[in-house]
């Protein structure tokens, strides 16, 4: 049985990495430092199939997450990538 990516199942949120641009625009719009985002763990199985097809996603690296919702629309989220540690 191959592997399967878990971004091409219907109910996993579009992800997309940041480029650097992106990040500080995003954060500067936001009003906010990276560490006050949400984090994800290196090992999310979104970012292991992200790295499939991005290469390596270092932590401290911004994920865009887009939730699209029948009721409530489309919803953007960011979280910053992290190893090793708790995520909450």
């Amino acid at each position: 049985m191959g592997k399967f990516n878990v971004l091409n199942h219907e109910l996993v949120p579009e992800h997309y990495v940041l480029d650097s641009k992106e990040e500080e625009k995003v954060l500067r719009e936001l009003g906010i430092t990276k560490d006050l985002l949400p984090k994800i763990n290196k090992s999310d199985p979104a970012i292991i199939a992200l790295e499939q097809s991005h290469g390596d996603i270092n932590p401290g690296s911004v994920i865009k997450i887009v939730r699209k919702s029948p009721t409530a629309g489309i919803s953007v989220y960011y979280r910053v990538v992290v190893s090793g540690e708790t995520v909450r």
